[in-house]
């Protein structure tokens, strides 16, 4: 072991036959100026004892795989960054072909078919550029697999003579898998699995492997969440170090944990929250003072009490992020004893909690606020329902709750006196239709309903919003790190094709190169009540940036505040958690007596925030998975039916058309369309006949038949009834040729067009930009 290793004392504690370390093998291969065979190294390394070579293999091999070092093909170990090499994962795609997320970030590479054929959804490689096609795509040529996918493969089983396979349910994964005779286990045929993979693809063979698990059949309630919830890699089942934990802690408060807290008991706190809401992580109280202003309570479940920094039920909850809530099914963040149990502000119960205090002007002006460790006893468990119906003057339920009446109306006259500050600042507002499932008993969706929002739910969530930004502003103030909600303002490219669309439907807008949160609203306001404002709305929010969680506070354009971080629900998002300990850092600097603190470094609160935006992307792709299934299986007992609906979305192979009834999209395919050729224009979405004169806009209303259900691809086809809904003049389209490229995106001639396969995937939905409220909770 040198002593020249910088590192030198952290290896003598970890090892008692300390060996280089990483920076100081990195250093040296770099100083040397060309790649070293490893007899080289350990001659220049000094190493003459058996063991120390013996570890500096393995630890160049734990270098290899982490994309530290290469073992190239004449055997040398050489340096990444000088060889023009990336690291990266693979992402497949249905069709075949791949994509390459570069560790280092930019745009993603592409990788082509017969490159696939020996890599798998979620390999981490070591890739070079190949070349740069003519839309300006990087090609990547794969070099090495340095981290092969390691998760197990749901898919069905299926034998067929002696041969077994498993086509894998995650459309990214194109390859089946072959299971040799004796590795099928139980399994039978049609029946769900779980694979490990115990032999890699290559160009010639396919990946080879066992069935460890059988899930159930194909078309068992609840399949499909637990095909989700594997397809996404979502830690579903606690280990025992975490519920022995937890067991330590019973299942009520002691007096020796409410000493020093500050006592608000008698308060009279209440929580409003969805009718099959189990965690209720958030209570509110509210006065109005003799000046026309407010006194505002926010007092959030104390989880930084029980889930201590660094202990196995911290590790956990960071590794899963947030909860997942699936139709009637919820994947916890934290163990149900903490969740529904000691964390959950239940009615009548002591429970611990820590609490934003904060006066509010007359005009909305948040004026000071203080946070504090306290002992609460919530007065009620209300419901969104039972306050609506409350302010409407429902005297049963007010003779029922009249001991919180008093509350209930302050919390109403302030949300009126904040919800005039949003519009005043133009936090953006979105009234689209959020859908819920009825099951029947054999958990069959019975029918698909609207959920509408009423009254009681923005009382809430502005008594959220100002709790989120007096937190923001305490961090800021005092200069420490935690994970801000950041929702940075559009890219500008991307904004210009709204303000076209815009254009396209008449909709005068005098929006600025950079439009601002008011000017968006303004322009939403000049709707009114077009039967296509949903559509805009969407449309809007596509052209926006998604929310993420970061350190670096950029403010939140969607909200339009300077600074905002989720405070009011540490149940169910890690984040909140890391708010909670910072502040409470703070607060013991300043001598409040506090447990579960820990004052956060940038360099912690960096990765924090990639792994939990990462883990709530991974939430919404799987609940919009199992979503996806649950309409496919509804709708193959409507095949033949006719609905009305309106294009959602116009791709260049065809139209996405959401039924009106429903709330259900499929699709509607080009090579259906009456005969013709049609011209895709991206900025102005549409299709245009060339020679029908039809043009096909998002906002049409159109009628539709089911032809078809794919339920494994999680598809609905739809085909127009009657006539087109849409005829415009030669000069139209003329015009929307010109905008378009002068070439048929897709072209045919009505029963038989080119085949429009490489992207026939549903664009994402709108970004993500929410205050932070709960979403309204189905029962586990």
């Amino acid at each position: 072991m040198t002593v020249n290793d910088p590192h030198l004392a952290r290896e003598q504690e970890k090892y008692d036959n300390p060996i280089p370390s990483r920076e100081f093998i990195l250093a040296h291969i770099e100083k040397r100026q060309s790649p070293a065979y490893f007899e080289e190294l350990v001659t220049e390394l000094g190493l003459t004892d058996d063991d120390a070579v013996f570890a500096l293999k393995k630890r160049l091999r734990a270098m290899e795989r982490d994309g530290q070092v290469i073992y190239t093909k004449n055997r040398r170990y050489g340096l990444i960054d000088n060889m023009d090499l990336v690291k990266g994962t693979v992402l497949g795609h249905r069709e075949g072909f791949g994509f390459l997320k570069l560790e280092q970030g930019g745009p993603d590479w592409f990788i082509p078919n017969f490159e696939m054929q020996r890599l798998l959804h979620g390999d981490q490689v070591l890739a070079t550029a190949q070349s740069i096609n003519s839309k300006d795509k990087t090609e990547a040529r794969i070099v090495r697999v340095i981290a092969p996918r390691s998760e197990p493969i749901v898919g069905r089983y299926f034998k067929d003579f002696a041969l077994g396979v498993v086509v894998p349910d995650d459309p990214r994964i194109t390859q089946d898998i072959v299971i040799p005779d004796g590795e099928q286990g139980a399994a039978r045929h049609g029946q769900v699995v779980l694979t490990e993979i115990t032999q890699r693809p290559s160009k010639r063979v396919n990946a080879v492997g066992k069935v460890i698990e059988v899930l159930g059949e194909h078309m068992a309630p609840g399949m499909e969440i637990e095909i989700a919830i594997r397809n996404h890699q979502i830690p579903h089942e606690f280990p025992e170090s975490v519920l022995k934990q937890v067991a330590k802690y019973g299942e009520e408060v002691p007096d020796s944990a409410k000493a020093g807290r500050v006592d608000l008991t008698k308060l009279g706190l209440i929580t409003i929250d969805g009718e099959d809401a189990r965690d209720f992580d958030d209570a509110v109280y509210a006065e109005v003072k003799d000046n026309g202003g407010f006194r505002l309570w926010v007092a959030i479940a104390d989880v930084s009490a029980y889930v201590q920094p660094e202990t196995p039920l911290d590790k956990n909850a960071l590794e899963r992020g947030n909860s997942v809530y699936f139709p009637d099914h919820v994947v916890p963040m934290l163990p149900e004893a903490l969740s529904n149990g000691l964390c959950s502000l239940n009615p009548h119960t002591d429970r611990l909690c820590l609490v934003a205090d904060m006066h509010i002007s007359a005009n909305g002006k948040l004026d000071s606020y203080q946070f504090y460790e306290a002992v609460m006893h919530s007065s009620a468990r209300l419901t969104y329902n039972k306050v609506h119906k409350i302010l409407l003057g429902d005297p049963e339920l007010r003779q029922q709750y009249d001991a919180n009446l008093t509350n209930i109306e302050a919390l109403n006259r302030l949300y009126k006196t904040l919800a005039k500050v949003r519009g005043q600042r133009g936090a953006l507002e979105f009234e689209t239709v959020e859908t819920r499932f009825v099951f029947n008993s054999h958990r069959k969706i019975e029918q698909i309903v609207p959920v509408h929002r009423v009254e009681s739910h923005k009382i809430i969530e502005e008594c959220m919003i100002m709790a989120n930004v007096a937190a923001a502003r305490f961090i800021e103030k005092h200069d420490a790190h935690t994970l801000f909600r950041v929702h940075e303002r559009p890219d500008a490219d991307r904004f210009d094709n709204f303000r076209r669309f815009l254009a396209e439907l008449g909709i005068e807008a005098n929006l600025s190169k950079e439009p601002t949160p008011l000017e968006l609203t303004e322009t939403l306001a000049k709707l009114g009540e077009r039967p296509d404002r949903e559509l805009i709305e969407t449309t809007m929010l596509r052209s926006m940036k998604q929310a993420v969680y970061q350190g670096d506070n950029q403010g939140h354009f969607g909200l339009a505040l300077e600074a905002y971080a989720h405070f009011t629900s540490p149940i169910r998002r890690y984040p909140d958690l890391v708010l909670h300990r910072g502040i409470k850092a703070l607060l013991a600097k300043q001598g409040q007596p506090v447990t579960g603190a820990r004052a956060y470094t940038e360099a912690e609160i960096a990765p924090l925030g990639e792994q939990c935006s990462m883990t709530e992307r991974r939430a919404d792709d799987a609940t919009r998975e199992v979503a996806d299934w649950l309409k496919c299986e509804y709708m193959q007992d409507h095949i033949g039916s006719e609905f009305a609906g309106v294009i959602a979305t116009v791709t260049s192979f065809g139209l996405f058309v959401r039924l009106t009834e429903l709330y259900i999209e499929g699709l509607v395919h080009v090579t259906s369309l009456q005969n013709d050729y049609y011209h895709f224009d991206a900025e102005r979405h549409t299709l245009t006949g060339e020679h029908g004169k039809v043009i096909y806009r998002m906002g049409d209303l159109l009628k539709v038949k089911v032809a078809a259900v794919n339920l494994e691809a999680r598809k609905i086809d739809l085909v127009l009834v009657g006539e087109p809904t849409r005829v415009v003049s030669k000069a139209d389209i003329k015009g929307s040729k010109q905008a378009a490229s002068g070439k048929a995106a897709k072209r045919g001639t009505g029963k038989a067009p080119v085949s429009a396969k490489a992207s026939e995937a549903k664009p994402k939905g709108a970004r993500n930009i929410t205050a932070g409220k709960k979403p309204r909770r189905k029962a586990k």
